[in-house]
């Protein structure tokens, strides 16, 4: 059985090859598998952790490519199902140099939102170490379910639990639903990854500290904000602290944020207690974190640019 698992969004981004420029105006795209969720389940599994994958592709060519490109990066994928009656989700993405994303998605509805809560093998998450899941799986029925019922399963036999809401609200009705289950599952995690961009619409804070106070308040263990290329800051609520960034030739930014928390979880799961990690340690996993989240950044597309212990620690030296 893997020691960690991930459940969500598994998908196709269509990678602009010309940066700065709008989608309309792309004179072609990069095929590249995606999903924050499945990207972090990639970047455990390249990080030595032995990692399985919970979501719901298209029974199409785009579904057979990324069942493929997980099994080939030894991602477990019994869990992985295959929609007859459901097209693969696509994403548009066009590539921009300030780091910002302009993501349009072919969702209507796509199977990525179609997993249901009787295709969740409990058995399967109880046996897990780790587990961690995002927001977009909750923005549609049946999927919503299926994840809540997943994670409160990982929850009830103590797995240590991670949680990036990885905010797209284009893929919500509306961003009252949004900010609604964006909260509602962020009680259940020990550790919390917001990006600065994020921040203000999921805390309603635009100070870091009111809004930490709100989710530390809720049990959290452990929040850490990514600031792009500025690194990121973390609090446990007894130790905080910035940590620098790297200096890198960004050639594309999306995914940095998921390489990121693959770095961060495969050193977290060591411990049993987040909240007494001392600070020296905390600061040496954020630096590993970013060194990860840099190294993403120069190649095309999330999965082929996740990184090996040895690419990050060959980055460090």
């Amino acid at each position: 059985m893997p020691k960690a698992l991930c459940i969500g969004e598994l998908l196709i981004d269509f990678v602009s090859t010309t940066p700065d420029v709008t989608l309309a105006e792309a004179p072609g795209f990069v095929k590249a598998p995606g999903g924050a969720p499945a990207n972090v389940a990639v970047g455990l599994s390249k990080l030595g952790i032995e990692t399985g994958f919970i979501g719901k592709v298209g029974a199409d060519p785009f579904g057979d490519f990324l069942i493929e490109t997980l099994q080939q990066t030894h991602v477990d994928t019994e869990y992985l199902i295959s929609g007859e009656d459901c097209r693969t989700t696509l994403a548009f993405v066009a590539t921009r140099s300030d780091g910002m994303k302009d993501i349009t998605f072919y969702r209507h509805p796509g199977a990525d939102i179609q997993l249901s809560p009787d295709e969740i093998d409990l058995a399967y998450i109880r046996s897990t170490e780790l587990f961690h899941y995002g927001s977009v799986s909750l923005s549609h029925s049946p999927t919503r379910e299926a994840t809540l019922t997943a994670i409160q399963a990982a929850k009830s036999v103590g797995a240590f639990i991670s949680y990036d809401p990885n905010l797209r609200l284009m893929l919500w009705d509306n961003a009252d639903d949004a900010k609604h289950w964006i909260w509602e599952v962020m009680p259940y995690a020990d550790v919390v990854k917001i990006s600065e961009e994020e921040w203000e619409f999921v805390t309603g804070d635009v100070e870091l500290s009111s809004g930490i106070e709100k989710i530390l308040e809720l049990g959290v263990k452990l929040l850490v904000i990514t600031l792009g290329e500025r690194g990121c800051y973390y609090t446990n609520g007894k130790a905080d602290g910035y940590v620098d960034g790297y200096n890198v030739e960004v050639v594309d930014t999306l995914g940095a944020g998921d390489a990121f928390v693959a770095a961060m979880l495969s050193k977290l799961m060591k411990y049993t207690n987040l909240s007494s990690i001392p600070k020296d340690q905390l600061e040496t996993i954020m630096q590993y974190s970013n060194a990860a989240g840099a190294i993403a950044t120069q190649k095309v597309g999330v999965i082929p640019s996740l990184p090996t212990h040895e690419d990050i620690v060959n980055f460090l030296q």
